[in-house]
């Protein structure tokens, strides 16, 4: 599996100036975590939170979750110097790093450029950091093509609901929920589709933003629902209560998981020289084709990522 592939059912936010809830961050089943660095953490104390953050990455105890950390925006004073000490602090302990509010391809470039000059610095691998780009307004979105293709390290786009609502200008004060008046469809299709292609295009993931309504577990798995039925890969989660409706809502089912190794076997073996003497390829009573077979790679992937096992194999008909 690839950078790129990991899976990112749910990502996991903690405030990087927040040691207990970082600890409690290392027992939850997430796919990926991010201590913040912007939004969740106070100026007076964003240099203290940088000291923490590369203290919880050393400290280790992470498993196999996706290890990231979000620095603030470019727009700000912080940014330079919350990368060069966390990478400096913890570089080999480090996953990824999260630039929000990026609005522009040389946005990421830039990230990019200094890390190759911190890795050959630090000696660390070439590229051995990753990095996520936050969309989260307008101009952000109309630029998200050339964002997406702006760099080998890029492994995800992330949607930022919030600063986005803000930017279009959307009379609504609650984060992931349909607007007053937006009675028929989804008012945030097009930007996850766009997003979401763009991100596709270029090989990479995309991740929805958060749902603040941590309790509201109802309304979590309608808006977590329409964001994995149109192929994203996972979700923000702020709270431990959305772990697993988050991760369950990201992965297939097991027959359906079943189902798609199934289709890449049987159509292996009817494209083989063996198989190929039998005529069309099916699965059962259902005929499949190069299309059916690509399908199946989509669904088999995440499952195979989400952790699940077949339970019934495929078997090639018998003479």
């Amino acid at each position: 599996m690839t950078a790129a592939q990991r899976s990112r059912r749910s990502c996991l936010a903690v405030p990087g100036s927040a040691p207990r809830m970082i600890e409690k961050a290392r027992g939850l089943v997430v796919d990926q975590f991010f201590l913040d660095l912007e939004d969740a953490v106070a100026p007076l104390v964003k240099a203290e939170a940088r000291g923490e953050v590369v203290g919880a990455l050393n400290a280790g105890g992470w498993g196999d979750k996706i290890r990231t950390v979000r620095v603030n925006a470019l727009d700000t004073e912080w940014t330079y110097r919350d990368v060069v000490d966390v990478v400096e602090g913890a570089g080999g302990s480090l996953d990824t790093l999260m630039l929000p509010k990026v609005s522009g391809a040389d946005q990421v470039r830039w990230l990019d450029l200094t890390l190759c000059q911190l890795e050959k610095a630090l000696g660390l691998p070439a590229s051995s950091i990753g990095i996520e780009a936050q969309i989260e307004d307008a101009k952000g979105l109309a630029e998200v093509d050339s964002i997406a293709a702006s760099s080998a390290r890029l492994e995800a786009l992330v949607f930022g609901p919030a600063d986005f609502m803000a930017s279009i200008n959307m009379p609504s004060l609650v984060v992931g929920e349909q607007p007053p008046g937006y009675d028929v469809g989804d008012a945030y299709h097009y930007v996850l589709m766009r997003l979401l292609t763009a991100a596709r295009a270029n090989g990479l993931q995309a991740v929805d933003g958060p749902y603040l309504q941590i309790r509201d577990q109802e309304g979590l798995r309608r808006v977590a629902g329409r964001s994995a039925a149109l192929g994203l890969d996972g979700k923000w989660v702020l709270h431990p209560a959305q772990v697993e409706e988050v991760n369950g809502i990201f992965s297939p089912n097991q027959r359906d998981y079943d189902r798609a190794e199934n289709i890449l076997d049987a159509y292996a073996w009817y494209t083989s020289e063996e198989g190929g003497r039998r005529g069309a390829a099916m699965l059962g009573d259902e005929m499949i084709d190069e299309a059916s077979r690509k399908m199946a790679l989509v669904v088999a992937g995440k499952g195979r990522a989400a952790g699940l096992r077949r339970t019934e194999p495929w078997h090639p008909p018998r003479d």
